[in-house]
C-alpha cells in the first residue's frame, strides 16, 4: 500500500502526508508518510564513501592509461580528478545547506533557472547516468565474481549480464523493504571495500621499499589534449558519487552539520586512497599490462599473492556490491523528487505506507538499470556517462553564483568563495567540449540523448 504527496506541477515544497485511523484522527508525526531523517554523520560518509568506490578505481585505470600514455600523467590526472571533484563538492555543500530539498541539483537547478532546465537536468540523470552507473558498476561486479571460477579464460558474457541482472533485482528488493537495511548494507561494505583497497597500498608500500619504482616515468606521454581529456572521462567516473548525499539531505538527520563534514571528509579519503591505489599498481604492473587487463586488481593479486589472490576478486565484488546499493538509494529519491515536481509520473513519488520508502521510484530505477545491462561495452557507457553527468554539473554548480546575484536572501550556513564555482565551470566546459574531437561518435550520442529531453518537456 503507497500513499502520495498532494502535490501540483511547479510547487518547491514537499510535502508529506499524514495517514488517518479509521476515525479519521490524523496520526503523530512519526507515522506521517515522508522520507523520515534516520541518517547520521556516519551513514553520510558511507553513502558518499560507497557510492563513489565501486567499480571506477578497478576498472578507470586501464581507460585513464589509455589516453595519457604514461604512469607518470595517469597519476597526475587521478590527483586532478580528486581535486576537481572537491571543488564541485565544496560548491554543493553551500547549495545543499541552503536549499535543504531531496533531489539535489535538480532541486538547484529549479530553484535557479525554472522547470525546463531542471527537466533537462532530471531526465539526464534519471534516464541515462543513474541507471547506466549502476549497470557499468553490476557488470564490474559480475566479471570480478566470476573470475576465480573461469581462471583461464573470460567468463561468457551471457553469464555476467545475468549475474549483474540478479544484484540489481535483489538490492532493489532491500531498498523496498527498508532504508535501515539498506544503510547497513552501504556501510559493511564500505568497510570491506575500503579494507581491500588498503590492502593493495600496503602491498605496494612493500614493493616500493623492494625498489619496484622502474614504471613511474613519462614515457610515451599523450601529446594530443583532446585525448587526454578524454582520460579525465575515466578518472571522473571513478570519483562519481560525491553529491550523491545531496540527493538524499532530508534523510539526514542534522543537514547543515553533516552534509558539509560528510561531504569533506569522504571526497579527502577518496582521493588520497585513489592516488594510493594506482601507485600501488604501478610497483607491479607495466603499462602494457594494465592496458591489457580488464580486471587490473585481479592482474595485480595474481603476480604478488599467488594462492590467497582470490582475496582480491571477492573484495572488488563487495566493493561493487555496495555501489550498486548507494546508486540505487540516492537514485530513487531524484525520481521521487521529480514526481513530486509534476515533471515525473506521479506514481514515483507514492511512499510505501508501511517501509516508508519510495518504492515505485526504487522499482523505476531498477528496472532501467535492467535495460542498460544489454550493452556490455563498459568504455563506452562510461563516455556516455561522462559527457552528460559534466556537463549538467556545471549547470547546477552556475545556480551558486547566480543565487548569489539574484536570492541574496537566502540562508547559507557555509558561502563559498566564487572563485570555486568559475573555476569548476571553466574546467567543466574544458572535458565537455574537447572530447568531442578524439571522440566524436560517442559525445555525439550522449549529445542527442540530453536532447531527447526537449520534446518530452514541450
Amino acid at each position: 500500500m503507497a500513499a502520495k504527496s498532494p502535490t501540483t506541477k511547479g510547487t518547491t515544497g514537499y510535502q508529506e502526508v499524514p495517514l488517518q485511523d479509521k476515525d479519521n484522527n490524523v496520526k503523530k508525526d512519526d507515522q506521517v508518510v515522508g522520507l523520515k531523517p534516520k541518517m547520521t554523520l556516519l551513514n553520510g560518509i558511507s553513502v558518499i564513501v560507497g557510492s563513489i568506490i565501486g567499480s571506477g578505481i578497478f576498472v578507470s585505470p586501464t581507460g585513464v592509461l589509455k589516453n595519457t600514455g604514461s604512469v607518470g600523467l595517469s597519476l597526475v590526472v587521478w590527483a586532478g580528478c580528486g581535486v576537481f571533484s572537491m571543488i564541485g563538492a565544496y560548491c554543493y555543500a553551500e547549495l545543499g545547506c541552503m536549499i535543504t530539498k531531496t533531489g539535489a541539483d535538480y532541486a538547484y537547478i529549479m530553484e535557479s533557472f525554472g522547470p525546463f532546465l531542471a527537466f533537462i537536468r532530471l531526465w539526464v540523470e534519471c534516464m541515462i547516468v543513474r541507471p547506466c552507473s549502476q549497470a557499468i558498476v553490476a557488470l564490474t561486479f559480475a566479471v570480478y565474481i566470476l573470475r576465480p571460477i573461469f581462471l583461464t579464460c573470460d567468463a561468457p558474457d551471457v553469464s555476467v549480464r545475468l549475474l549483474a541482472a540478479v544484484v540489481i533485482c535483489f538490492l532493489t528488493f532491500v531498498n523496498c523493504w527498508d532504508v535501515k537495511w539498506a544503510t547497513r548494507i552501504q556501510d559493511w561494505f564500505t568497510y570491506a571495500k575500503l579494507l581491500a583497497l588498503f590492502i593493495i597500498i600496503a602491498t605496494g608500500v612493500v614493493q616500493i621499499f623492494r625498489g619496484h619504482t622502474e614504471h613511474f616515468n613519462f614515457d610515451n606521454t599523450e601529446q594530443d589534449v583532446t585525448k587526454v581529456a578524454l582520460s579525465l572521462y575515466s578518472g571522473l567516473f571513478a570519483y562519481n558519487g560525491w553529491n550523491y548525499l545531496n540527493f538524499i539531505i532530508e534523510e539526514l538527520k542534522n543537514p547543515v552539520r553533516d552534509l558539509p563534514r560528510a561531504i569533506a571528509i569522504s571526497c579527502i579519503l577518496v582521493t588520497v586512497v585513489y592516488v594510493l591505489t594506482n601507485v600501488a599498481f604501478y610497483t607491479t604492473l607495466s603499462v602494457a599490462e594494465v592496458i591489457g587487463s580488464e580486471a587490473v586488481a585481479v592482474t595485480f593479486a595474481e603476480r604478488l599473492y599467488g594462492y590467497m589472490a582470490w582475496i582480491i576478486p571477492m573484495f572488488v565484488a563487495m566493493s561493487t556490491f555496495g555501489a550498486v546499493n548507494g546508486i540505487l538509494l540516492t537514485s530513487s529519491r531524484l525520481f521521487y523528487a521529480g514526481a513530486l515536481e509534476g515533471q515525473m509520473p506521479e506514481v514515483l513519488n507514492m511512499i510505501q505506507i508501511k517501509r516508508m520508502t519510495p518504492t515505485p521510484a526504487i522499482l523505476f530505477v531498477g528496472l532501467l538499470s535492467l535495460i542498460y545491462l544489454l550493452s556490455s561495452d563498459i568504455f563506452a557507457l562510461i563516455n556516455y556517462v561522462g559527457f552528460a553527468t559534466w556537463l549538467s554539473i556545471a549547470v547546477a554548480v552556475a545556480c551558486l553564483p547566480y543565487l548569489r546575484w539574484k536570492r541574496p536572501d537566502l540562508p547559507r550556513p557555509i558561502k563559498v568563495n566564487l572563485i570555486f564555482p568559475y573555476v569548476y565551470i571553466i574546467l567543466s566546459v574544458f572535458i565537455t567540449i574537447l572530447p568531442m574531437y578524439a571522440e566524436p561518435v560517442e559525445t555525439g550520442m550522449g549529445l542527442l540523448i540530453i536532447m531527447t529531453s526537449v520534446p518530452v518537456a514541450g
